[in-house]
């Protein structure tokens, strides 16, 4: 005989000669040859072994504990006083009743949809964490959800959680702010053959993300391939210097050619513009010597039109000093003063004729 003893909050459960035999509660008992004792911990979950079939059809095990029975594609949630303290996978566990406030909470992993009342901060736990898969939608974005491969519904921002299982699930994503694309490095050749280089931007933004994302394959590409060709089809039909006189006009013909298309792409145009229309060598080289050449017969222009000024402001003076005796006379001094000015020294003789011999000097007879 062996004397034990079972301690408050745990359990003792007897064999004899390897068959289950009775449960002992907290206490001193006996045990008689051949019997064995496995003690259990009452704040425990416990899986049930398979040497335990005999035990779970004993009248008195089932009404002191509670049997948690998961199946495949199944998990359970043990919380202990609202907190998480173990997830149960596929298989058979027990526990003892009146002991630990448990709570359980079953999980149907053979569907996508979180339906269960679990928290959304316990889903990024690290042991919840590789049953659950989710999608992050940011502020500026919109999504769209396929289950299975089939369109599900469309997703405003925010995150969404799925169980993960076989079942494959895709959220397609597209910004929806205002998008810029840039037509670079295009050489078309005009009308009059000569070939330029243009640079042209388009803003554009989402306007039906279903017919962006689904009906479309790469509506980015697509909508390229729109500008490019409505790009080659205005310029091909212009003179270079009608392109060089009106380039604002080109965004107006893009914008109205390309409304309807676009639209089949779930997209709108903002606006659109040209950035840069880089011309050959030659060709700049000739266009400098024009601007060159237009530059001087401007100058020209202005130079004569200021000489044909002066000369008749002249003419005018000299028509005014004919007329008027005392307005010759002041300007007689007024060259007089001017010369004056140039002269440090003077040498006079003659008396009572200084008057003279100055008028002598600077006016002829």
């Amino acid at each position: 005989m062996q004397r034990v003893r079972i301690n408050k909050g745990f359990a003792g459960l007897v064999s004899k000669y390897g068959d289950y035999n009775r449960i002992l509660s907290p206490g001193l008992h006996w045990l008689w040859f051949g019997e064995q004792l496995y003690t259990y911990d009452k704040s425990k979950v416990y899986p049930v072994a398979s040497d335990m079939n005999l035990l779970l059809e004993d009248p008195e095990f089932q009404s002191q504990t509670e049997l948690i029975e998961i199946n495949d594609n199944e998990l359970v949630l043990v919380f202990e006083k609202g907190n998480l303290k173990r997830i149960l996978e596929p298989g058979r566990y027990f526990y003892w009743k009146g002991w630990s406030d448990f709570e359980t909470i079953k999980i149907d992993l053979g569907k996508v949809d979180i339906t269960e009342p679990v928290d959304r901060s316990l889903l990024q736990k690290t042991a919840l964490l590789r049953h659950v898969r989710f999608f992050e939608v940011k502020s500026y974005e919109e999504g769209l959800l396929f289950v299975d491969e089939k369109f599900v519904k469309k997703l405003p921002k925010g995150t969404y959680y799925f169980w993960k299982n076989p079942t494959p699930v895709e959220v397609l994503k597209a910004d929806m702010r205002q998008l810029q694309l840039e037509v670079s490095g295009q050489e078309i050749l005009t009308a009059d053959k000569a070939v330029l280089r243009v640079n042209f931007y388009v803003h554009y933004r989402i306007t039906d993300i279903k017919r962006a994302l689904m009906d479309n394959k790469n509506y980015q590409n697509q909508l390229y391939i729109l500008v490019q060709l409505a790009l080659r089809e205005y310029i091909g039909t212009k003179t270079l210097d009608e392109l060089l006189e009106s380039k604002e006009v080109i965004s107006t013909y893009i914008e109205k050619a390309l409304a309807e298309k676009v639209t089949k792409l779930g997209v709108e145009i903002l606006d659109s513009g040209m950035k840069d229309i880089i011309l050959p060598g030659d060709v700049k080289e000739i266009m400098n010597q024009v601007l060159i050449a237009q530059k001087q017969a401007q100058a020209n222009t202005i130079r004569r039109r200021e000489e044909n000024a002066s000369t008749r402001n002249l003419l005018n003076a000299a028509k005014l000093m004919e007329e008027n005796e005392m307005l010759f006379k002041l300007k007689e001094m007024e060259y007089v003063e001017k010369i004056a000015d140039k002269i440090n020294t003077i040498s006079l003789s003659g008396g009572n004729q200084i008057l003279d011999q100055l008028r002598d000097i600077f006016i002829k007879k």
